[in-house]
């Protein structure tokens, strides 16, 4: 098994992730009758945050955090759901990839899930900033 090495296997573990994703009980509904994700448009975004997150390439222009503190006003967002989001990433990554690439890709998919839970409650503070 190699490490994350570039684009292609960006791709690849993106791809793979949203495979389970969207068919997922727990959070699958989420990304398909929520957000109503357009997963053509979807897609490349995704390719192009990892890789911006693990290799620095630039390229990724959205907000993560404020999509997310929006999807939050209108269903809430519930640990469970994160911890199920985490638990796909980690598996799809295990399964497919070894190496420290790998490791800092889990590690990146755990402190953004914190990020972004943690900025959703300070958005419900009067006065957020973010």
């Amino acid at each position: 098994m190699t490490d994350i090495q570039g684009l292609d296997d960006i791709k690849l573990l993106v791809d793979t992730f949203y495979d389970k994703v969207l068919k997922d009980e727990t959070i699958g509904y989420i990304f398909t009758d929520v957000a109503k994700i357009n997963v053509q448009e979807h897609m490349p975004k995704m390719y192009t945050f990892w890789n911006a997150s693990l290799f620095g390439a630039a390229g990724y222009k959205g907000n993560t955090v404020a999509k997310h503190i929006e999807l939050n006003k209108k269903e809430a967002l519930v640990d469970n759901q994160f911890d199920q989001w985490e638990k796909l990433f980690a598996e799809t990554v295990d399964e497919l990839f070894a190496g420290e690439m790998a490791t800092l890709a889990k590690q990146r998919a755990k402190a953004m899930r914190f990020l972004i839970q943690f900025k959703i409650e300070k958005s419900k503070e009067p006065g957020f900033i973010q």
